[in-house]
């Protein structure tokens, strides 16, 4: 593959855990994720696949061999210079929303946007309105999170992982608490993000349907990678 028409790069990834006894969790993975592609990992519980997101997310350094993303190694670099380079280029978006209680959606969007600091305060308020608006959130703006139903605040999550423009958005069961009628929706804004913004998406899931519907899967068993259609 080109490599300007790569997202993400992961080379012989492995990795161990050390409680209560050294433990292989990965090993040995290669693969390579293209440039607006939705991509599902998949496998049973324990299988290494949420562990793999983490290390790919940057947020888990402790591993070995090289992950590369938008032609940036990002192995062995400060931690410092990972949060930096996730804030601009990662979107993350969690199975449980962790939204702050005490804010409205549209404060809650806004927030890794002031972080970040590339914008004027009226620039990020109108980035969060677009986000709120991408995902039919617009009229629930000025809402406290606390009033929204599951699956509203989780469109919210989504909607502050999108704050910054991130190339490569990541979800750790990002439906896992939604019921079919919100997942179905959520799913629709992931192939939408993918298909009109050449964003690129990386998820665990455990549900079947959502993954056969991405664009491919890799599956995850006993930390080998045992199949990437």
């Amino acid at each position: 593959m080109e490599e300007n028409k790569i997202a993400l790069k992961a080379e012989h990834i492995s990795k161990y855990f050390y409680v209560p006894d050294k433990f292989k969790v990965l090993t040995d993975l290669n693969f390579e994720v293209k440039k607006g592609e939705f991509l599902s990992l998949v496998g049973k519980s324990g299988s290494g696949k949420s562990t793999l997101l983490y290390v790919l997310s940057t947020m888990d350094t402790d591993y070995e061999g090289k992950v590369t993303i938008n032609g940036n190694l990002l192995t062995g670099q400060s931690q410092n210079q990972l949060a930096a380079f996730r804030n601009e280029h990662i979107g993350f978006v969690f199975q449980f929303h962790y939204l702050l209680p005490e804010f409205s959606s549209l404060d809650n969007v806004m927030l890794p946007a002031l972080k970040f600091g590339k914008y004027s305060r009226e620039e990020i308020e109108h980035r969060a309105y677009e986000s709120l608006k991408l995902l039919g959130l617009e009229d629930q703006a000025l809402k406290m999170v606390t009033k929204l139903s599951g699956g509203q605040q989780q469109r919210v999550a989504i909607a502050r992982a999108l704050i910054n423009n991130p190339s490569i958005i990541m979800g750790d069961e990002p439906t896992g608490n939604l019921d079919s009628k919100n997942t179905e929706i959520v799913f629709e804004i992931f192939k939408k993000l993918t298909r009109e913004n050449g964003q690129t998406l990386i998820t665990v899931t455990h549900d079947e349907d959502f993954a056969a519907n991405s664009d491919r899967t890799i599956e995850l068993s006993d930390g080998l990678l045992v199949n990437k259609v």
